[in-house]
């Protein structure tokens, strides 16, 4: 075979099967993947604990609310007299 004729042939195999990718770019993929899922993840776990907050301040106004109608008795042994 020539050398016209291999390059030829080389350039039909090519086509029908493509080169692969060079490592750096299917680390770049894998990369830019990891990159995302990490992301999705905080993102998550941040809305997870927003979440867990509103109901603890939720919870905490109630209970306040319930102290403000108690009967403040430490306040009884601590009155001045003027």
């Amino acid at each position: 075979m020539n050398p016209y004729t291999t390059a030829i042939m080389l350039n039909e195999f090519r086509q029908i099967f493509p080169t692969p990718p060079p490592a750096a770019d299917i680390f770049a993929t894998y990369q830019l993947a990891h990159e995302f899922y990490r992301e999705a993840e905080y993102r998550q776990e941040h809305e997870r604990y927003c979440e867990w907050y509103r109901q603890t301040v939720k919870r905490h106004r109630q209970e306040f609310q319930k102290m403000q109608g108690d009967i403040n008795i430490f306040g009884w042994f601590c009155r001045r007299k003027d």
